[in-house]
């Protein structure tokens, strides 16, 4: 693959070059076509080609491209009005920027200046990104040893634990940043009452309460937002991957008092917030909101989770299968590598999440013939390897 020259080694990569996209399908160069449960990292959310965004896109080329926040421009104001007429009770201001960790190193900032104070609590597991602010967060040290001294004052909980939690806040902590459901550590779902007991220790302590759903957020575990599942609002919502149906964008989601304490220059983007970007979010909003595409991923992802049940009955290597909606993980007994290469043989492109977790992200428009194609694949794979390990063993 010669794009290996150019671009050193900063990615796991995959020996497919992908050349087009329709729905939850997408074909290599040759022409072979493969069932999408990767969905770009959970980015193809609303399908690959959606008709909606596509048009949006065509649309907007022909008027502008950028026009920067210091000018006004009525494809931001549509989507706007839009993305605010969906979020959350009380988050009625964004910050809009262009990637996951852009919108929480917004959130960092917000947080700070509004609270006076400086320390951050993140979660044991946690993944926020790998720009400085949001890297520190991140629970990993795999991805922060080489890069340190990181940004100061930031403490770890662990994830569902609020006995933890309580132990590591203080007069000083400004925030506690969460994902409703762990994404790169394995799809951990929160236990229930968690999020309920985090926000009422935030209340009591005066310390702000950060969500992070770029990736379990706008459909992708069945209901809009995540923290819906457990009737949970946070004071800071972050947004990106899916959001603009592809095209690169994230928004901060903000309670006005709290953006209100940002002065005029403290914090702004020269891409965000573009009308290119503005038109594709609209759209992609209205592909989930108005072509059920928030019920298709609560209806499909069950069914997907069902029939990977079944076959946990039947397959040993199966530990445990997690998630809600289409935001699905399958832990493994061994290294899923094999597992993933296997799939892709049998055309089914799916990620990983650490050594031993599948990780299953596909498009919310994905049908139920294409989840039992990728069922029965996904058996003859696990079939293929038992028999080799048999043999080995």
């Amino acid at each position: 693959m010669s794009e290996d020259q150019f671009m050193g080694n900063l990615y796991q990569r995959f020996p497919v070059t992908v050349e087009k996209g329709k729905g939850s399908h997408v074909w290599d160069i040759d022409g072979k076509e493969y069932i999408d449960c990767m969905g770009g990292y959970g980015v193809a959310l609303v399908g690959h080609q959606n008709q909606r965004v596509k048009n949006a896109i065509k649309e907007q080329i022909d008027k502008i491209i950028t026009v920067h926040s210091s000018l006004y421009n009525k494809t931001r104001e549509e989507f706007l009005k839009t993305l605010i007429g969906l979020s959350p009770k009380g988050l009625t201001q964004v910050h809009l920027n262009n990637s996951g960790a852009e919108a929480i190193e917004a959130a960092i900032k917000f947080a700070r200046k509004f609270t006076g104070k400086k320390g951050m609590v993140a979660m044991k597991g946690s993944y926020h990104g790998k720009s400085f602010g949001a890297l520190s967060l991140t629970f990993n040290p795999k991805y922060k040893k080489a890069f340190e001294p990181l940004v100061e004052k930031v403490s770890f909980a662990s994830f569902g634990n609020i006995e933890s939690l309580c132990s590591v806040v203080d007069e000083d902590t400004a925030f506690v940043i969460l994902e409703p459901i762990q994404g790169e550590s394995g799809i951990i779902v929160a236990p229930d009452g968690f999020l309920q007991d985090v926000r009422k220790l935030c209340d009591e302590k005066g310390i702000l309460l950060i969500f992070d759903e770029i990736q379990a957020g706008l459909g992708r575990t069945g209901r809009l937002w995540a923290c819906e599942h457990w009737n949970t609002v946070p004071d800071i919502l972050c947004l990106a991957k899916g959001i603009a149906g592809g095209v690169p964008m994230g928004a901060t989601l903000v309670r006005p008092d709290i953006l209100a304490s940002m002065s005029k220059g403290e914090h702004s983007s020269t891409f965000g917030g573009n009308p290119l970007s503005c038109a594709a979010g609209t759209a992609a909003l209205k592909a989930l909101t108005e072509d059920g595409l928030v019920e298709n991923s609560e209806k499909m992802g069950k069914i997907f989770r069902e029939g990977l049940e079944k076959l946990k009955e039947n397959h040993n290597m199966i530990r445990e299968i997690r998630g809600k909606g289409l935001m699905i993980g399958i832990e493994m007994k061994f290294e899923v590598k094999d597992i993933l290469m296997g799939l892709m043989k049998k055309g089914v492109l799916m990620l990983y999440s650490g050594r031993n977790i599948l990780r299953i992200l596909p498009p919310l428009v994905i049908s139920e013939e294409d989840i039992t194609k990728v069922l029965h694949a996904l058996d003859s794979v696990l079939s293929e390897e038992e028999q080799k390990k048999n043999v080995q063993g």
